[in-house]
């Protein structure tokens, strides 16, 4: 009896809404969400891929977080799509531990990873003449496998704590996921050592890819106002501005979710925001990154010809 209070068969999932009409609103809605946000990033990775001249380092970055962005948002989509064409939102135990480490792990990962891409940026604009040195193959692949050594191994963490409590309250969790606060709002035990872990090892990755972004941009800030002429100024902004906007919506958002006390959270507001980091800045980044950018326009083009092409060819 103590085995299942502590390991629960399965969870209830209380979803974003019980109402019928919303439910199908909803379920087009995210559907459409996730269908874009596949088809875009997966057009990146091809054409990143497929482009020689989109071979270069913040190109790389950027392929990287394509990957990351389907995979986050595929730990969470396609179980909340099914959940609003069913009645009965239930989750077994381990997938809901599964569906915990990798939203958490993707969720890492992409901090890291657009700090990595604002220090390319950095280097970018201030050390031009030394950028290709710098920035060469072998660091680019040190610093994308630092990214996801980095997440994976916070998810780890955060995913041990979560589940050796004794989640004895109720089985209903009140998201749309399998997440830290409400998770640690089915538990009768202390979770202050849980706090603690979320603050400290979380906060280190959010934090830390955080002010490692913003210092990245002062110095670029500072180099930009060094250009003597404002075609010079704008040209160096419109590098950075795609990523800026990123980072601020992304950062924004996850450190309102878990950087406060617990006594704060209010379950049925919070479990919105997620959607906000987790699902919509994934799908809108190949659009964010894509728009106005030559270079990717280009290569698309030249991607879809190619394709288009080849059955001519044979």
């Amino acid at each position: 009896m103590a085995n299942k209070t502590k390991w629960p068969i399965e969870f209830t999932l209380l979803g974003l809404t019980d109402n019928s009409k919303y439910q199908v609103i909803l379920f087009g809605f995210f559907l459409i969400v996730y269908i874009l946000t596949i088809v875009g990033n997966s057009l990146m990775v091809i054409t990143v891929t497929l482009s020689s001249t989109l071979h270069t380092p913040m190109y790389f970055f950027l392929r990287n977080l394509s990957v990351v962005d389907m995979c986050y948002t595929t730990s969470t989509v396609p179980k909340l799509l099914s959940d609003f064409l069913s009645d009965i939102k239930q989750i077994s135990f381990f997938g809901c531990v599964a569906q915990l480490y990798s939203f958490i792990s993707f969720g890492g990962v992409e901090c890291v990873l657009l700090a990595a891409m604002a220090v390319d940026r950095y280097v970018a604009i201030c050390m031009p003449l030394l950028y290709s040195k710098v920035m060469n193959w072998k660091i680019c692949m040190i610093m994308a496998s630092t990214c996801w050594i980095i997440g994976l191994l916070n998810s780890l963490a955060h995913t041990v704590f979560t589940f050796r409590l004794p989640f004895c309250k109720s089985r209903d969790i009140n998201h749309f996921f399998c997440d830290i606060p409400p998770l640690l709002a089915l538990s009768c035990a202390d979770t202050s050592i849980n706090e603690i872990v979320v603050y400290t090892a979380g906060g280190s990755v959010i934090f830390g890819s955080f002010l490692l972004t913003i210092m990245s941009y002062v110095f670029i800030a500072r180099a930009i106002f060094k250009i003597q002429t404002a075609a010079g100024r704008l040209k160096a902004f419109s590098t950075c501005a795609s990523h800026l906007a990123v980072v601020i919506l992304y950062f924004g958002t996850i450190v309102f979710t878990y950087i406060r006390p617990t006594s704060s959270y209010s379950l049925d507001r919070d479990r919105v925001v997620p959607v906000l980091y987790g699902i919509i800045t994934p799908m809108l980044n190949p659009i964010i990154y894509s728009f106005r950018n030559k270079d990717v326009h280009g290569a698309i083009t030249k991607v879809i010809l190619r394709h288009q092409q080849l059955p001519t060819l044979q």
